[in-house]
């Protein structure tokens, strides 16, 4: 092997640099290159984030690859969250007529009072077409919407048997979805102790929810004026607004949803797109609703940095 200046058989150069000689036997090599030193919130994103929330999890919704986990396969109470699959078997109905009048029952607004539940303040008598009740659903986490749609899309001679029926569906779904650590005793997150998923389930369940053009256009609504068809046959206007701060506060926020209770803490499932790249994530138990929103923001920034 040559060294040295090509066309020269031997390394006999004297180079004079600033003073000093280089002679024989030494043969100057090319200056490698420096890494670039990355900016503070480039190595921010880059960095995994902490989190207040016990569990945690992030996929790239076009390619289904796991972005970010933390105790991702722990079971937990998911509060509203559930409601994501309220919406996703309403949805999945054959034949289903959005604009399907229901007539709001009494026994939905006792519920909300008797539970202290977040309600969507439906009135009795009123008219209300299936779209309207999954933006109350979905918006302001309305149970009473969530009651009408069960009791609506269930099967039975009963209300109690329909909602039964109902929240069977909801667990079918959630076999069918490959969803192996989640189970529904309930229609809207108000459960009896067994009403459980994990950040990975949830972020599965709302990736395939997000494929339903429905469902995408309500979870991503900032805020709605409905008019509905009062008992006596008039009308009035609803007005709900979503309950996820990430709407408007967070560039490229698509959805999906809040949730909270004692056990639940403070949830959220959440998707953000940005340069084609959707990004989906689930935080269950943050210890308040402002922590849950940052660190629903610090996953979203890490996803798309990866």
């Amino acid at each position: 092997m040559k060294l040295g200046i090509p066309g020269t058989r031997r390394a006999a150069t004297v180079v004079l640099t600033s003073g000093a000689v280089l002679t024989t036997g030494l043969v100057a090599t090319p200056a490698q290159a420096t890494a670039p030193t990355p900016t503070p919130a480039l190595a921010a994103a880059a960095a995994k984030p902490s989190i207040s929330a016990k569990g945690g999890y992030v996929m790239n919704s076009g390619t289904g690859k796991s972005l970010y986990t933390k105790a991702a396969d722990t079971r937990r109470s998911t509060g509203s969250t559930t409601k994501i699959m309220t919406a996703r078997v309403v949805l999945a109905q054959k034949n289903l007529n959005l604009n399907r009048k229901v007539t709001i029952q009494k026994a939905y607004s006792d519920y909300i009072v008797r539970n202290t539940a977040s309600s969507a303040r439906l009135i009795v008598g009123d008219k209300v077409t299936v779209r309207q009740l999954l933006y109350g659903l979905m918006l302001p986490s309305g149970c009473d919407a969530a009651y009408a749609l069960a009791d609506t899309f269930g099967s039975g001679s009963s209300r109690s048997a329909r909602v039964k029926s109902f929240i069977g569906k909801m667990n079918s779904t959630a076999k069918s979805l490959g969803l192996k650590n989640t189970h529904f005793d309930s229609f809207d997150g108000i459960g009896k102790g067994s009403n459980y998923s994990t950040p990975r389930d949830l972020t599965k369940l709302t990736r395939d929810a997000m494929k339903n053009a429905t469902f995408r256009t309500i979870v991503k609504t900032r805020s709605t004026k409905q008019k509905t068809v009062t008992k006596s046959g008039g009308y009035r206007y609803m007005n709900w607004t979503n309950t996820n701060p990430l709407l408007g506060t967070y560039s490229g926020a698509t959805g999906v949803k809040t949730g909270s209770g004692p056990e639940a803490k403070y949830c959220l499932v959440f998707s953000a797109t940005r340069g084609g790249k959707t990004v989906i994530g689930t935080v269950l138990a943050s210890s308040s609703s402002a922590k849950r929103t940052s660190d629903a923001k610090k996953l979203l920034t890490y996803g798309f940095s990866k």
